[in-house]
Formats: C-alpha cells, sequence, structure tokens
C-alpha cells in the first residue's frame, strides 16, 4: 500500500507549528522572567530575582574568596566561587604583562559564567598605592606621606588613576583605602595611615570617589557605587581601631572606651560609607578584647544598621582562623563567630572545601540561619551588580596603555614633591642650606637609600613585604633625579657609605645623605625601638660631620633622629615616596617650594610614646603640623 506522504506532512504542519510557536514563547516567558539578566530591571528586582533561583550550595559559594593560587576554572564552576584575590606578591608570572593579567582573571572569570546562573565572580587585590603588585605600575607614596599634603583633591587624583591601572590589568575589585588612625609610630603598618589625627584621615576619604567615581547627587546614604568599567568597587579597611592597639602592636588590642572609638576611629568610616563605599574589611585587632572578626555589636547592629552601610563586610585574610588563639584551633567555632558577626564574604584563602563544609553543616542544623546567609548573599550580589559585572563580566585590552602612563607619574611625582616635609634649614633662617644650588661644581651623594627604588617604595611592592634594588620595577631613584636635575657640569659622586678620610680628599660643595629604614609590611614592621639601621647613622656622622649636608629620611614613620640633628644642616621626610624619585629633587633643587606640613607627631624619644597632638605629656621634637617652607627658586 502506498502512503501519501505530502498528506501526513501536511496533516502535521499545524502541531509542529505550534509546537515551535509554544518553544519561543516559554523561551521568551523564561527570559522575562529572568529579570536578574535585564539591566533594565531596578536593582532590588535583579536581586530578588536572583535569590530566589540560588541553591544553599550557591550561596554559600557567594561567600567565598579564594587565593588565585588555588582558583581554576574547574573550582569556580565546582564551588559556585564569588570571589578570587591575588595576596601580597601573588602574580601570573615575574614581571607579567597587563595582557597576561587580563588573560588569567578572564580564564577564572569563564569557569563562573559556566556555572547553571552564571553568576560572575569578582578579583580583588590590594592596590593601596598604586597598583602595586603589578610590574611597570605607578607607585604613588604610601598613605603617611598623603597625609602630609591635607589635599583632598590630589587624593581624589590618584584614586582615579590607581583605578585605571587596576582595571588595565582586568581587575575590578581593590582592598583599599586604609582608614586607619595610626596613634603609636611602633605600629608595622604606620605607613598605611594618613595621620594620627582622625580629621586628616577623614579628608583623605576622597579617594574613595576617585576609585569609585563620585556618588551621584541624592543617593541613598550607604548604599554601595561604582560609577563604570573605568572605576573599581573599594574597601575601607580595617574595621576599627586597628591603629589603637597597646604599644603600636599589630593585630593586638585596643584599650579605650566606647567614646574614643568612635570619635578618633570610626568617623572616617562614616564618610566612606556617605562617599558609597562598596565593602568594607573587618580588622584582625581587637577591641577592649574581643575580636572585631567576632563583634556582632558593632559589625551588624552599628555598621549595617546604625550607619546603613548597604555593600558587603569582607573579613581580613585568614581573619576568622585568627578569632581563636592559636588560630585554626577552632575552626567550626571561627566560622560560626565570624559569620555570626556579620561578615558577608570570607577571605578563606586557601582551605575552601573546608569553609563550605563547615557553613553549610551549620545552616543545616540552625546553628547559622538561612536568612543570615541571605544577608551576605544579597548584599555581595547588590555590589556586582552595581558595578556592572553582570552585563560586562569579561576584561578587555582597552585600558593595557594606562599601566604606568607617563600621565600617572607625573602625578605620582606631584604627590611625592607634597608630601615632603621640611623639618630643618640651616642653623638660622637667614641662612638656608636649601634650595641647593644647581651650579656647584662637585656633589656627594651618599647613604643606603639614595639608589634603591625597593627602599624608596617600602612595603606592599611587587612583593608583600617589598624588596631591595633597582630591577622590581621601573621607576627613578633619587640618585638618578639629583643628577636629571643639577648642571650639566656639576660632578655627582656617589658612595654609600664613605670613610670621613674619603671626604676630606674630595672637594665637595655639599653633600645629599639618603637614609631611613629597609621595606617591612605588618607585624614585620613592628618596631620597639624605631632606630636606623646601621649604616645610617654613621653615615650621617661621617659625612655631615664634615661637610655641609642635606639629610633625606626615608621611612614609614618618624623615627629616632634627635642624636643626629645638631650635626645636620638640612633635614627632609620624605616618607616612603614610590616609584617617582624626581618629585625629591624637584624640590631639594628649588624648582618647586616645600609645602608639606607633619601629619603626624614626631617624637624626641620611644619611651614618651604614645604621643599624639592633644596629649597632656605631649613633648615633641618637632609638633604635628610643623614643616617649614621655602620659595621656588626664579627660573
Amino acid at each position: 500500500m502506498q502512503t501519501n506522504w505530502l498528506g501526513v506532512m501536511a496533516r502535521n504542519t499545524i502541531p509542529i507549528a505550534g509546537l515551535l510557536l509554544l518553544c519561543c514563547w516559554a523561551a521568551m516567558a523564561e527570559a522575562e522572567q529572568m529579570k536578574y539578566k535585564d539591566p533594565k530591571s531596578p536593582l532590588n528586582v535583579r536581586i530578588k530575582d536572583l535569590m530566589k533561583r540560588m541553591t544553599l550550595e550557591e550561596k554559600i559559594g557567594q561567600m567565598v574568596q579564594i587565593e588565585r593560587s588555588v582558583a581554576s576554572t574547574d573550582v569556580m564552576k565546582k564551588y559556585f566561587i564569588g570571589s578570587v584575590l591575588s595576596g601580597g606578591g601573588s602574580v601570573p608570572a615575574p614581571k607579567a604583562s597587563a595582557e597576561a593579567w587580563v588573560s588569567m582573571v578572564n580564564e577564572l572569570q569563564k569557569g563562573s559564567l559556566s556555572t547553571r546562573l552564571g553568576i560572575p565572580m569578582i578579583y580583588g587585590i590590594d592596590a593601596v598605592h598604586g597598583h602595586n603588585n603589578v610590574y611597570k605600575a605607578t607607585i604613588f607614596p604610601h598613605n603617611v606621606g598623603l597625609g602630609v599634603t591635607r589635599d583632598p583633591e590630589l587624593l581624589k587624583r590618584i584614586g582615579a588613576a590607581t583605578a585605571l591601572e587596576v582595571r588595565a590589568t582586568g581587575i575590578p575589585y581593590v582592598f583599599a583605602p586604609c582608614i586607619a588612625v595610626c596613634r603609636d609610630p611602633r605600629w608595622g603598618r604606620c605607613y598605611e595611615s594618613y595621620s594620627e589625627d582622625h580629621t586628616i584621615v577623614q579628608k583623605m576619604t576622597e579617594i574613595v570617589s576617585g576609585l569609585q567615581g563620585e556618588i551621584p547627587k541624592g543617593s541613598r546614604k550607604g548604599v554601595p557605587y561604582v560609577a563604570g568599567s573605568k572605576n573599581v568597587a573599594a574597601c575601607a579597611k580595617h574595621y576599627v581601631g586597628d591603629g589603637g592597639t597597646t604599644k603600636g602592636i599589630n593585630e593586638n588590642n585596643t584599650v579605650i572606651d566606647k567614646s574614643g572609638l568612635f570619635s578618633i576611629h570610626m568617623p572616617a568610616y562614616l564618610n566612606s560609607i556617605v562617599k558609597g563605599v562598596s565593602t568594607i574589611m573587618v580588622s584582625y585587632s581587637s577591641w577592649n578584647g574581643k575580636k572585631m572578626h567576632a563583634n556582632q555589636n558593632l559589625v551588624t547592629s552599628f555598621l549595617k544598621g546604625a550607619l546603613r552601610f548597604r555593600g558587603f563586610v569582607i573579613s581580613d585574610w585568614q581573619g576568622i582562623d585568627r578569632i581563636t588563639s592559636p588560630p585554626h584551633a577552632n575552626y567550626s567555632y571561627s566560622v560560626q563567630a565570624g559569620v555570626s558577626a556579620g561578615i558577608d564574604m570570607i577571605m578563606v584563602p586557601y582551605n575552601y572545601t573546608e569553609f563550605i563544609d563547615d557553613l553549610t553543616s551549620q545552616v543545616k542544623k540552625n546553628i547559622i540561619p538561612k536568612s543570615r546567609i541571605d544577608d551576605a548573599v544579597k548584599r555581595i550580589l547588590r555590589v556586582k551588580f552595581t558595578m556592572g559585572l553582570f552585563e560586562k563580566p569579561m576584561a578587555d585590552l582597552s585600558l593595557v596603555d594606562q599601566l604606568g602612563s607617563q600621565e600617572h607619574r607625573e602625578l605620582a611625582r606631584e604627590a611625592v614633591r607634597k608630601s615632603l616635609v621640611l623639618l630643618k634649614n640651616g642653623e638660622s633662617a637667614d641662612k638656608p642650606l636649601l634650595p641647593l644650588t644647581k651650579k656647584a661644581p662637585k656633589v656627594l651623594v651618599a647613604g643606603s637609600h639614595a639608589d634603591n627604588l625597593g627602599y624608596q617604595c617600602g612595603g606592599w611592592t611587587i612583593e608583600w613585604q617589598g624588596l631591595s634594588g633597582n630591577d622590581l620595577t621601573s621607576g627613578t631613584t633619587i640618585l638618578q633625579a639629583i643628577k636629571n636635575t643639577v648642571d650639566p657640569t656639576t660632578q655627582v659622586v656617589y658612595s654609600q657609605n664613605p670613610d670621613s678620610e674619603f671626604i676630606k680628599s674630595n672637594k665637595f660643595s655639599y653633600a645629599i645623605v639618603v637614609v631611613g629604614e629597609p621595606p617591612y609590611a605588618e607585624t614585620f614592621g613592628d618596631s620597639l625601638n624605631l632606630t636606623i639601621a646601621e649604616p645610617g647613622p654613621s653615615t650621617i656622622n661621617n659625612v655631615c660631620g664634615a661637610i655641609k649636608c642635606v639629610v633625606v629620611v626615608i621611612s614609614g614613620r618618624p623615627v629616632v633622629i634627635q642624636p643626629y640633628i645638631a650635626s645636620i644642616d638640612a633635614l627632609v621626610a620624605a616618607w616612603l615616596p614610590g616609584s617617582e624619585g624626581q618629585g625629591v629633587a624637584d624640590v631639594l633643587f628649588g624648582d618647586y617650594g616645600f609645602t608639606g606640613k607633619l601629619a603626624r607627631t614626631w617624637f624626641k624619644t620611644v619611651d614618651q610614646l604614645p604621643m599624639n597632638v592633644g596629649d597632656s605629656h605631649y613633648d615633641p621634637l618637632f609638633p604635628f603640623g610643623f614643616g617649614l617652607t621655602t620659595k621656588p627658586r626664579a627660573a
């Protein structure tokens, strides 16, 4: 029997067409329902829509931040990881290019986007004085120098430049600024603080507007804000009181009453929140014996409640582990205490499966309520949506030329000039040594820090603890800057630690001695003596005892200088100026005047510490706000 295939096909056309139409409608309805993917939908609608689709496993994944060395596309996909970071010195390859960074970040992002819901991850990095982990980035002065400038507009420009350099490497999130109020220079992180005075720190929070972009007028207080793909999400840290620990011991206990904590250490957080800061990092330190990582009252009730902060709260590196002493001694307790306190994203950074398993178990046993998980995830998603990560999750190469650009180096050089403080200038006002003449026949440059870019940049530069030498990144040492500045006929002789015989046998017009502290970061920088290491003192004594000299101190804080003052003709505090040493020579030789004023008290002896402006025992070598000025030399 012959079958009439044409007739069969004709009879079945209508059902097939109907089926196709139904499929189209279903797809359109699904797209219509997936409001979280629609950039036109209101933010809260998008958050709500995505939250209702997420499993507990997916939610907990969002709360996890892991180190890039343990991250991979498979890990991102399997565990729904919400964030990745580079720890200090953690790079795709030594001297990696911007392109190599972009490639690495995108590779990990592909893993996140291949998950069921395609929630993009957020990559974070410490960019505390420029994009400091990255080869050839512009290294700005550390905060201790920037506070001297008292110039919020400069800080805003530095924030914008840093954001561009960070985005050049495909990264949208920075763990900066540090808004600690360092009350004791024995603290190894004091150079990360703008001042001992909270009003200066408050002004310097203008860097948040540079990093993230200016928050639109009329925005609700506390709502995170990132202007676009040339800006980054910022992180105010370390909440709260990290700069007030006893004897300046890092991660230790801040003993102060509530009014002291709220009047000294808290105000800059309020400024940052008003500026739309996206995230806040919790401090390792304790307040009156209570670990901040476990302080529900200050993290949840005050920060999220009273201050109405709507971004997310992130832990410090292995911060919850350190709730116990020794760290990690009772990890399940640490997970419970940290998450219950109100920490939304946990910087694990390595043992992420242990954290995920512990937190999942505690939620399933109702030890931690689901509402606490939902609060954390909503906050993380709010920041990701605000940043535009869902619309543009992949980084491109459009900004690679911003890394270490000449424009940014000029800005850093300007910051160096404005951050120098002139502490002494000749025996009397009518016989100043500075500005130095450029046309001297023969000049001596001495000291361990004169020709050492790594020392000039300090900690948190390429490596976590910083480096010594001149091949770590690109920049200008102070010695090179001097050579660039003096008259072509001037002979510049460099001797790191010359003896008096060498000095006497040469007819030098004057000497520039550059000494100070070696690089350090965090606990490694804690110091009870604050002395300049040898051969620094010997160099000062040998050179300044024989010839007119200006001593330039490179340090992350005031150091013991009183014993040498009498033999020094001129004294300059240059702090940690970063990669653009030319800014130091600009002012030494009078192309620009000295304008900087101390944002920290300079003590006579460490026995006086802690000593801050306003204290009853205030008896400084150089008081807060001190700084001699010079006029630029006429061209």
